[in-house]
């Protein structure tokens, strides 16, 4: 519906992640270049990881439209809760392979086979696992076995790993993966957005569906997406995507940090959320925590991401800085 009323080619902040609308945040820029530097040795594994909705699967997407296929044959293998055997099968599948009634020890040599007519051809071959988090230790260790097939000194195979931050906890405290560790060349974590990046980033979307200006956003309703979606890119779309529909309902032409505020309203109250409860507490005087390690941290919802909007706005230019006044609950808000 807004993308009718706003006069948009197409919906540019839906769910579904689409690498044409990649946005080169900060820790995407540092992803990319271990991707990148992990394609330029040919071996080993890169680990990728980050929270829900950080942009993971809009990277790879990013990634693999900016490979030669001439050169490199990708395959992307989202999993699942499998075991090592299955794990064999869905990557065999991948690769075009019939798996169907074959021992592990013939599908091995199948994919072996594979792989090295591949190097033949003058072809690199690269695996992409999302949902790591998902593998179990014995699905791990297959890929690292397919890791080891070489060709005249060369890796015939290389992987890349991407899951959510838990994927971290196993794959470098797990005893029993310590020769997988040591095949990691480089890895990276996903953080949210810092708060200067959300206006590049929401009129990025927005240009790519020819937005002209209609609806406008004021300096104060980017701030106010920001504290809300704490610069999480999934959280973010899912607000300005509802943000506009209400633009479009009201029929308004400029958006503002009060337009932000009753959307999150509306986003909480469907969650089942009390508005009330969006009002951060009164700092709880120090003497009352008492002494101690975290004395004087707050340590309430949302805390981290107001600390990063302060330190943000003390560098900003003066320019930005004129459009950064705040009324009500959210000046009160990003001074805690």
């Amino acid at each position: 519906m807004y993308d009718q009323y706003y006069g948009f080619t197409g919906r540019p902040f839906q769910l579904t992640p689409d690498p044409n609308f990649y946005f080169e945040s900060g820790t995407h820029r540092k992803a990319m270049s271990y991707l990148g530097y992990g394609l330029a040795q040919g071996e080993g594994f890169i680990v990728i990881t980050g929270d829900v909705g950080a942009g993971k699967t809009t990277l790879v997407g990013h990634l693999m439209n900016t490979i030669d296929p001439n050169r490199l044959t990708a395959v992307k293998l989202v999993s699942t809760q499998v075991e090592g055997d299955d794990l064999l099968r869905l990557v065999a599948e991948q690769f075009g392979l019939d798996w169907e009634g074959e021992s592990k020890a013939e599908l091995l040599r199948s994919m072996e086979q594979y792989l090295r007519e591949q190097a033949r051809a003058g072809r690199r071959t690269l695996l992409i696992v999302d949902e790591g988090q998902n593998l179990a230790i014995s699905a791990l260790e297959e890929l690292r076995m397919l890791s080891n097939f070489q060709l005249g000194g060369h890796s015939l195979l290389q992987i890349f790993l991407l899951g959510q931050p838990e994927f971290r906890q196993t794959l470098f405290h797990s005893p029993s993966l310590e020769q997988l560790r040591q095949r990691v060349i480089a890895t990276h974590h996903l953080d949210p957005m810092e708060p200067e990046e959300v206006e590049p980033y929401i009129l990025h979307r927005l240009g790519k569906v020819g937005w002209t200006g209609n609806p406008s956003f004021s300096p104060d309703a980017f701030e106010e997406i920001f504290d809300y979606s704490e610069g999480v890119p999934r959280k973010l779309n899912v607000l300005v995507s509802r943000l506009l529909l209400f633009g479009a309902v009201e029929q308004l032409h400029r958006i503002t940090a009060q337009h932000v505020r009753e959307v999150v309203a509306e986003v909480e109250a469907d969650r089942g959320i009390d508005a009330k409860t969006l009002v951060p507490p009164p700092a709880e005087p120090a003497a009352a925590r008492g002494p101690g390690r975290f004395a004087g941290v707050d340590r309430r919802p949302g805390a981290e991401a107001r600390t990063r909007l302060a330190r943000s706005r003390a560098g900003r230019s003066p320019r930005i800085r004129r459009g950064t006044a705040r009324t009500g609950r959210s000046l009160c808000r990003a001074r805690k």
